[in-house]
C-alpha cells in the first residue's frame, strides 16, 4: 500500500497482493463478521461529527469493503491503495466506486480535495504513518478518521508474542496505543484541530461490539474534526 514514487521498501504492501482474490472471503467468518460491524459502528460514530461531509477519501481501500459501506450511505468516495491486486478486487466488485493506485505518503489530490479522509486499520502498514497523516490532513477540509490496531489488546499480544505472529498480514502491522495515535493525529493537525474524539472497540466475546473509552479493544479509532485551511498559512 506505500511505494510508489517515494521508494519506500515494499515489504509493508506486498502481502496484500498475495492475499488479494481471498481477501473478503475472511469478513464471511464469524470473526470477520464480529470485526466488520465493530468498525463499521465505530467508523460512522467517528465520521458523523464532520457536519455536510460529503467527499470521503479511504486511504489504503483495499477491495473498497468499507469505503462502499460508506458510498452506501450517501456518501462520495475514492478509495486508494498501493496494491494493484487489492484495486483490481476493488473494481471487479464495485465497479462504479473509483479506485486509484496511489501511494498514502504522497497523496495524489490537490489541498482541500475531500471533506473527510479515512485509515481503516491502513496507518499501521505504512513505513511512515506520520508523514502520511500530514498528507492527510492537507487533502481534507473538514476531518480525518484513524481505525487502527491495537497494541494493548488480546490481538495485540497475540500478533507480538502468540499465534498471531503466524498471520499473512496482521503480523506485519505496527500496532498502535490510543495515547501513541492521538499524538500523531495532534502533531499532523496542527493548528486546524478543532475536536478531537476516540473511542475503543472490537472486546472479547460477549462485548465485541461495545464502544468505549477503555482503550484496550482489539480496534482504537480516532476522529479529528478539522477547521478550513489557511490558504495564507500553513497548519
Amino acid at each position: 500500500m506505500t511505494r510508489g514514487q517515494s521508494g519506500q521498501a515494499p515489504e509493508l504492501w506486498r502481502p496484500f497482493e498475495q492475499v488479494a482474490l481471498a481477501y473478503e472471503t475472511w469478513y464471511e467468518t464469524r470473526r470477520g463478521q464480529r470485526a466488520e460491524q465493530a468498525e463499521r459502528v465505530l467508523l460512522e460514530w467517528l465520521v458523523g461529527p464532520s457536519p455536510g461531509a460529503e467527499t470521503l477519501l479511504e486511504v489504503g481501500c483495499g477491495t473498497g469493503h468499507f469505503a462502499a459501506g460508506l458510498e452506501r450511505r450517501h456518501h462520495r468516495v475514492v478509495g486508494l491503495d498501493r496494491s494493484p491486486a487489492m484495486l483490481a478486487e476493488l473494481h471487479r466488485r464495485h465497479p462504479k466506486l473509483p479506485g486509484v493506485l496511489g501511494d498514502g505518503h504522497t497523496l495524489p489530490f490537490r489541498d482541500g480535495a475531500v471533506d473527510v479522509t479515512l485509515f481503516v486499520t491502513t496507518l499501521e502498514f505504512l513505513e511512515r504513518p506520520a508523514v502520511a497523516l500530514r498528507e492527510a490532513v492537507r487533502v481534507s477540509r473538514r476531518g480525518l478518521v484513524v481505525l487502527a490496531l491495537n497494541r494493548w489488546s488480546l490481538g495485540g499480544l497475540s500478533r507480538r508474542w502468540g499465534p498471531g505472529r503466524r498471520g499473512a498480514i496482521l503480523s506485519h502491522a505496527h500496532d498502535m496505543t490510543i495515547r501513541s495515535l492521538r499524538e500523531l493525529v495532534r502533531t499532523a493537525a496542527g493548528r486546524r484541530l478543532t475536536g478531537l474524539r476516540w473511542a475503543s472497540t472490537l472486546f472479547p466475546d460477549g462485548l465485541w461490539a461495545w464502544r468505549s473509552r477503555v482503550p484496550l479493544g482489539d480496534i482504537i479509532g480516532i476522529g479529528a474534526q478539522l477547521a478550513a485551511p489557511d490558504p495564507h498559512t500553513t497548519a
